[in-house]
């Protein structure tokens, strides 16, 4: 793919993110929850449907890791500087993965553990949408890591405010956990799309305004009702997608210094779009 940052600098990035994640700080599913204690009594029927949904979502993790694999390849298929910026980027991305898969479980044992649902009909639900396909539409590699940015911080926001109108302890802790794993895949995305504007500038302008100009949250164009589904959830944690894209418009802002007239035509249509929805 052409258009990469040099592998120096996405060495550097992921070299970062480990460091803010080591091992000692890792949570397993198994010992982190007291799930003797989940209770869906104490959830409303609009907060049941939430855990419902964004288990759904973060179980599709094998869709979204097979697009990294799938765009940035580690195999003879590349040359061999290629490779190497891949194999750089795959330390993270198997962490990423490793985390995101911990989510899904989470929140499945938590609708298990809660009364929500039974495991196995559990286990056949999420196989429904669990085979489809997943894929992001983009050519340049900055899109991809501009979309994650998005996704990422979005779905942080969403965990943090069901956590806040939420009154089931257990839940609460899942949400709080998910929500700081969140927060640090954030945090690599938008070192990884300064790194790009510090490098690029100009040239990854029209790919990161397409990224905005077409977002679509996942699942968005597969899930059965998904609209419908997500307009409900979204109201009962007070929440909209397009608030993250401020956050992209703060990454541009500290990457770059002086901003051409077309690095400043970006950030106003990042705006424009976040101020409609």
């Amino acid at each position: 793919m052409s258009g990469l940052i040099p592998v120096t600098e996405v060495a550097a990035a992921v070299d970062g993110f480990l460091a803010a994640s080591p091992a000692a700080r890792a949570w397993d599913v198994e010992t982190a929850f007291d799930w003797a204690r989940a209770d869906a009594d104490r959830l409303t029927d609009g907060q049941r449907s939430a855990v419902r949904f964004v288990t759904l979502i973060e179980d599709h993790l094998p869709g979204y890791f097979d697009v990294y694999h799938r765009h940035f390849p580690v195999d003879d298929t590349v040359d061999l500087a290629t490779f190497t910026h891949n194999r750089e980027l795959y330390h993270f991305t198997v962490r990423w993965a490793l985390e995101e898969d911990t989510h899904a479980r989470a929140l499945a044992r938590y609708q298990d553990a809660a009364g929500i649902a039974e495991r196995g009909a559990l286990r056949d639900e999420l196989a429904i949408e669990g085979r489809k396909p997943f894929d992001l539409p983009y050519d340049h590699p900055v899109q991809f890591f501009a979309y994650a940015l998005v996704q990422e911080k979005a779905t942080q926001m969403y965990y943090q405010h069901l956590r806040d109108v939420v009154a089931e302890p257990v839940l609460t802790a899942v949400l709080g956990r998910l929500a700081r794993d969140e927060a640090r895949h954030f945090s690599f995305m938008a070192d990884v799309v300064g790194r790009y504007l510090r490098v690029h500038g100009d040239d990854v302008v029209d790919p990161l305004r397409d990224v905005i100009a077409h977002f679509r949250m996942p699942l968005a164009d597969t899930m059965r009702g998904y609209w419908r589904w997500a307009l409900q959830i979204a109201d009962v944690a007070s929440y909209d997608h397009t608030e993250a894209y401020e956050h992209l418009i703060k990454v541009i802002d500290r990457a770059v210094d002086a901003k051409s007239d077309r690095l400043g035509e970006l950030v106003r249509f990042i705006d424009e779009c976040r101020t409609v929805a």
